[in-house]
């Protein structure tokens, strides 16, 4: 439907509900408040739309949604996913919201912060995840837990990540519904769109206005495309004017720009669905994406240096793009100024009329009022972006840690200006690639950005490392999957690194909501893929190690062995693995509170790692909290 059809039906609508009193109250209800949809797509950086030049894609789709929105030209998030996935949902730097990190225990968002959905459930909406949520897999951190009433979602920082169900190959996955894992028909990305259109439905059905969190996965790898979204891209890529790219290059591309077709596809027909619905009129669209490009660097990073995980301007400056035809905006248009990711959640508050009085302050502003063409962004703004690093080299758990945030490893962003790492300076009005570090030479710059990033420092330093833990025992999650995910400070979060059994060990943080006695189940695999801890999957995948024995040590609870204290008969905190384990059960008394929970597995050949996944139940079952 093309927009001048939608007015007029939207025109012929509105006096078809004048004539009909009786619904007219409810229906009224819905209109007084805009419906709210954030799409947001996975390593998909500024470059990466056609609208921005990119000379192998072609986004139609987006491209129209640009034409038709607000554009956010100058629109910065963090240059990994999690951090700004944190952001987004609670306004608050990661600093201070617990998000810090992709893994290693740091990317659990602090369960006293509200999140967009608390807002605006609280506000009487429907609100519904669906996608990627990385951010935290275990109670309290899940969506459910964190205000969503439906939601389709998996877990960590990609599909076969290793708290995800194991096998997931982005075709006929199983995702987490409302708390059950499910399996789904088609690829990940159709499914996601669907089942948020599915939630759209439902909910105007309701008469209940709408804030669907849209998250795809895609184009994050594994690159793995519909074989016919791939196509297209190799075609393209068969032109001569890419004979300079080589063919390992060129396959990547077909894969990563591939996941990209799709994605724009799917908004197509959420645009459409949108139009046919006769929800487009009311309700805020955003799109957006999480961090830089990928590969932009090694093809087409549209006039900038860096890609994901890096402060260079590729890494962080992103596409933003706002869309409410009956929002009194501003007409569409580019809108500069710096802009963040933690602008977003008070933006759509104020223009949903939302009061948030009673939440923590916002570290973003919102720009409402710069939306509707009243103000413009404020020049002299400066926003910070940190997050903390990946422990490359790390094989077990370090106070000491690269995942430790640093106030000196920020980006200070003022005007034209950026401050690396606080011993990089660039100018991007006369440097746009940022090739020449000019630090000594405008120290009166250099004053004004450290004086910044210390009284930033000094508001968020104390509580930017604290850990979150997940808590174990209570009715809302029993059995209790930890997986290696959030073992602290160690990065295990892939399921080739499983296969590999690659060796590493490291610990959960947990908290214990009653004392009890607790069955703690060790495993190398996780139970829906039935593999024994010495050996290789049923089909032969995998890499079987020489395990002979399983230890469990939970800090301050090993001399409180129920062997001693309930008459049970004492097994102690060793066990011997034999040939057929598929787990290695320990039975423990568990004191309530904070506590850390170790685990090795030993064998021939110094193997020595700790066991990626462990199940913690209650013996008498759930608690009642």
């Amino acid at each position: 439907m093309n927009r001048t059809t939608r007015v007029v039906r939207g025109i012929w609508l509105f006096g078809f509900i004048a004539c009909f009193a009786s619904n007219a109250a409810s229906n009224e209800a819905v209109a007084e408040r805009p419906n709210v949809i954030v799409v947001m797509t996975d390593d998909q950086g500024y470059p990466e739309l056609s609208v921005h030049g990119n000379p192998v894609l072609q986004t139609p789709h987006l491209d129209s949604l640009h034409d038709e929105s607000l554009r956010l030209t100058d629109y910065h998030v963090a240059p990994m996913c999690t951090p700004t996935r944190g952001q987004l949902l609670t306004g608050i730097d990661a600093a201070r919201n617990g998000a810090i990190n992709v893994s290693s225990g740091r990317a659990l968002l602090r369960p006293e912060i509200p999140t967009i959905a608390n807002y605006f459930g609280d506000a009487g909406y429907a609100t519904g995840v669906f996608g990627k949520w990385h951010l935290g897999a275990n109670y309290p951190f899940r969506p459910q837990d964190r205000g969503f009433q439906e939601s389709v979602w998996y877990p960590s920082s990609s599909i076969p990540s290793v708290p995800s169900y194991w096998g997931n190959d982005y075709f006929d996955d199983v995702y987490i519904h409302n708390g059950t894992e499910e399996q789904f028909s088609g690829y990940c990305t159709d499914v996601f769109f669907a089942e948020a259109k599915a939630f759209i439905k439902k909910s105007v059905a309701a008469n209940k206005p709408f804030m669907c969190y849209l998250a795809t996965n895609t184009p994050h790898g594994p690159f793995n495309p519909k074989p016919e979204d791939r196509d297209v891209i190799t075609k393209r890529l068969a032109d001569p004017q890419f004979d300079h790219l080589d063919g390992k290059l060129k396959n990547q591309l077909a894969n990563y720009l591939g996941m990209i077709v799709n994605i724009d596809a799917n908004m197509g027909s959420l645009l459409e669905f949108l139009d046919d619905e006769d929800l487009a009129d009311n309700t805020i669209l955003i799109f957006k994406t999480d961090n830089g490009s990928l590969l932009g660097p090694r093809y087409f990073n549209a006039g900038m240096r860096g890609r994901k995980t890096e402060l260079w301007e590729g890494g962080h400056r992103v596409p933003c793009f706002i869309r409410w035809p009956d929002g009194n905006l501003a007409k569409p248009q580019d809108i500069g100024g710096l802009t963040q990711v933690q602008d977003i959640l008070p933006t759509l508050l104020e223009l949903s009329g939302i009061k948030s009085e009673n939440g923590p302050e916002f570290d973003g502003m919102s720009l409402a009022s710069v939306l509707r063409g009243e103000q413009h962004v404020p020049d002299d703004r400066i926003i910070i972006i940190n997050y903390s690093r990946m422990p490359g080299f790390a094989n077990y758990p370090s106070p000491y840690s690269q995942t430790q945030m640093r106030a000196d490893q920020a980006g200070v962003l003022w005007k034209r200006w950026r401050l690396l790492e606080d011993r990089e300076l660039y100018n991007l009005e006369t440097d746009p690639l940022q090739q020449t570090n000019v630090i000594d030479q405008h120290p009166e710059v250099v004053v004004k950005l450290r004086k910044q990033l210390t009284e930033w420092w000094d508001r968020v330093g104390a509580a930017a490392n604290e850990e979150q833990r997940i808590i174990v025992g209570t009715k809302h999650e029993n059995p209790t999957k930890l997986s290696a995910t959030e073992w602290l400070d160690v990065f295990v979060d892939q399921q080739g690194q499983v296969l590999r059994g690659q060796q590493k060990s490291g610990y959960w943080l947990i908290d214990v909501a009653k004392a009890g006695d607790y069955d703690i189940e060790l495993r190398r695999w996780p139970k829906e893929a039935d593999g024994t801890i010495q050996g290789t999957l049923p089909d032969g995948t995998g890499t079987a190690l020489p395990i002979t024995q399983a230890s469990l040590y939970v800090a301050g609870h090993n001399h409180m062995s129920i062997g001693e204290k309930k008459g049970y008969q004492f097994e102690g905190l060793t066990k011997q693995v034999k040939k057929d384990d598929k787990g290695i059960t320990f039975t423990m008394h568990l004191k309530k509170g904070p506590t850390a929970l170790h685990t090795w597995f030993r064998g021939k050949d110094n193997t020595t790692l700790s066991a990626y996944y462990v199940y913690v139940s209650p013996k008498n079952g759930v608690q009642d909290k």
